[in-house]
């Protein structure tokens, strides 16, 4: 958005690289890493850290109204992905395609899955962009790696624990679930503070190209309207 509060081509380019990843992120999450013997990931995280940042992005350039339109946005597109998947499952197959079980396996989800990707992501990354945007206005706009990074300690932390809970728990040791939430937890941290100097630059790209830098000072802080 502008001054005006246009939407402006680099906000709907940008709105359109965290579908996408978010997207994706969900396709490959299936697919599990085994990091080590003893560690296991799944793919996706190795891009849904990703979605966070350009979170962070958003927060800081646009503000958090405007993130909560593009975090909206990805739930939508999740939701409809997710249907169209399960839509396409229980089409009838001809006998000669050997290939539903696979088709299944990639493309499918449970409910239980499915109910925890969404509540872990809105969860996630609306924490995200209100922690994100209370500290801008706390710390003035200095030190964005205390925001970036701070954000990010709830935002994660509070994705990680519910997918995997959802997910889960019940289905296997506790002391497993719980493993599984670490790793993922400070994988994810990790992913953000290495990339911090990416963030900076990014940030500070799209200020000047757009000429806005939004302090959420005195907003509601409403995840639907406001």
């Amino acid at each position: 958005m502008n001054k005006e509060n246009k939407v402006t081509k680099l906000y709907m380019c940008l709105g359109i690289v965290f579908v996408t990843c978010l997207l994706l992120s969900n396709l490959i999450a299936g697919k599990m890493w085994a990091v080590t013997d003893s560690i296991t990931l799944p793919a996706a995280v190795i891009l849904f850290p990703l979605t966070y940042i350009l979170g962070d992005v958003f927060t800081e350039v646009y503000g958090f109204k405007n993130a909560r339109t593009i975090i909206w946005l990805g739930f939508a597109c999740s939701f409809f992905a997710v249907t169209i998947y399960v839509a396409t499952i229980a089409l009838p197959h001809p006998g000669f395609w050997e290939s539903q079980g696979a088709y299944e396996t990639v493309m499918g989800t449970t409910p239980r899955v499915a109910i925890a990707s969404f509540a872990g992501y809105l969860f996630g990354e609306f924490s995200n962009s209100i922690v994100l945007s209370k500290l801008k206005v706390l710390t003035k706009g200095k030190n964005l790696w205390i925001r970036t990074i701070g954000s990010t300690l709830i935002g994660e932390g509070l994705d990680s624990v519910i997918f995997i809970v959802i997910s889960f728990w019940g289905t296997m040791e506790n002391s497993v679930v719980l493993r599984m939430i670490l790793f993922q937890y400070l994988f994810k941290v990790a992913y953000e503070v290495i990339f911090t100097p990416v963030t900076y630059f990014v940030v500070n790209l799209i200020k000047k190209a757009e000429g806005v830098d939004t302090y959420d000072s005195g907003i509601k802080y409403n995840v639907l309207k406001g």
